[in-house]
Parts: structure tokens; sequence; C-alpha cells
């Protein structure tokens, strides 16, 4: 069945949808949460851990929202405050210091836009996350299952390869922030869920993600062949990467996010 893109915006936001510990638990085979950025506090819209499959050991940095109204408040309704993406930088490094690949997953509306988190240095954390992930030494694996939104989603993605659910959205704001701007008229948020080009198809399209992973919702076990596929590519992916050197691994990541912007210039004009 073909839907929208709306449709698939609207998907993406269910409060039904399985967020990315439940996928944590059924990719990996152990997962262990660390806490804390050393120098705030610890922000729960953000969790970072060490994980495993089979021998092989990993990062997670995973942005996290809740399934209901208490569960959003504890975790700020998946929007993370700079602590978390302070957070996220430590882990990272301690990644590139124990050789463990990085796998990230993406599921934010943007980052919180309050003003405790603009006097903690909002914008310099999420550009401070995004400069470090780019120049780490070892695999980096991105993985967007629900909402991927703004700078707040943007700080956790740069990665070697890029894995999108099917019914997940990308993009630099919502269709609402969209049409307000564009067109002072927020009502117009199907028009503009179309024009933004932020389904998995399209950006599929646009070389900004490498693989679109299937989601079938008439199959009772859908949840369970997404997590078995996820965990397949993630291991193929980290295989495939830890046979080039450092340089190599950092080196493709740039070529990799300048041909993405080269190519969409080109179709723009």
């Amino acid at each position: 069945m073909k839907l929208s893109a709306w449709e698939r915006v609207e998907i993406a936001r269910s409060p039904k949808r399985e967020t990315a510990l439940e996928y944590i638990e059924n990719i990996f085979d152990e997962f262990i949460e660390l806490h804390g950025d050393r120098n705030f506090k610890d922000d729960k819209s953000i969790i970072c851990g060490l994980a495993k499959i089979d021998n092989q050991n990993f990062t997670i940095i995973a942005q996290q929202k809740g399934r209901n109204t208490k569960e959003n408040i504890e975790r700020n309704f998946g929007m993370p405050n700079p602590e978390s993406y302070r957070k996220a930088i430590r882990f990272m490094k301690q990644a590139e210091k124990f050789k463990r690949p990085v796998i990230t997953f993406v599921d934010t509306k943007g980052a919180y836009p309050g003003i405790g988190a603009e006097e903690r240095g909002q914008g310099e954390a999420i550009a401070k996350s995004m400069f470090e992930m780019a120049k780490l030494k070892v695999p980096v694996i991105v993985i967007v299952i629900g909402e991927g939104s703004s700078g707040g989603a943007l700080a956790i993605s740069i990665g070697n390869r890029i894995f999108m659910l099917e019914n997940a959205i990308y993009s630099i704001l919502s269709p609402e922030g969209y049409s307000s701007i564009l067109w002072k008229d927020s009502s117009r948020v199907k028009e503009a869920a179309e024009k933004m080009k932020l389904t998995a198809k399209d950006l599929y399209d646009l070389k900004v993600i490498d693989k679109i992973v299937k989601e079938n919702f008439d199959d009772n076990e859908a949840f369970e062949k997404i997590c078995k596929n996820l965990k397949k590519e993630i291991v193929k992916s980290v295989s495939e990467l830890q046979c080039k050197t450092e340089d190599e691994i950092v080196e493709e990541r740039y070529q990799k996010f300048r041909k993405m912007g080269e190519f969409i210039k080109l179709k723009d004009i």
C-alpha cells in the first residue's frame, strides 16, 4: 500500500511505535547503560551504553522517547538537552579509545529549545557532537527509527552508513515548521511534507541514506524481523568497515557527506 508523506509522518510520530530501547534489547545480546556527561547531569532523552553481538563490542547512543506522559516527562519527550549531546561525545571518545564501533538510533522531533538549554550551550553542544563524530576513527552506523528532525537528529547522525526504517522521517525541521516559515500557514502541513522529501524513499533517491529497512504492519512478527534485518546489516557493515584503516574510515565518512551535498545541489538545479 502506497502511503503519502504525511501519512508516514503520522506513523513515525505514533506513540505506539517501538522506541530505541526496544530495538537495543532485541538486536544486541547484551546492553549496559552508562550515565552522565561529567559536567551537569544525566539527561535521559539520550541513552548511552555498551552492547555486544557475539564477540563484537559496540558503543550505543540512542534518542529515547516515552510510551506515556510519565515516561515522556522523564525523557523530556525525546528532545535532548545539551548535556545529552555532551554525554554522547564522552562515549564517542571512549569508543574510539577502546576501538568499539558506534551505533546510533535517531528518534527526535529536535533538540530541546528551552531557555535553560540555550543558556547551557545547546547550539555549541550540537555542533561539537557533529564535529567529534565526523572525525571518529571507528565505524559509525546510524539508524533512523522514527522522527529524525533538525540539528537535534543530525548531532548523532554523522555516520559511515545510514539506515532508515521505511516509515521513519528525516528532515531539517517539521512539516508544521516548514509551512509556518515558508507560507505563514501551518495548516499546509500535508503539502509541506510532500515538498520536503523527508521519507525513506525520497532520501534513498537523494543518496542521503544507504538502505531502507522494510516494515510490514500486516505481519505479527514484523518487529522481530526488522530487528533481525538490522542486526544482520550492522554486523555486515561493521565487518566491511573494520577491514579499512582508521584514516580510510574517517575519509570515507567525509567523502560520503561531501558527495551527498553535491548530489542534492545538482538535483535542485
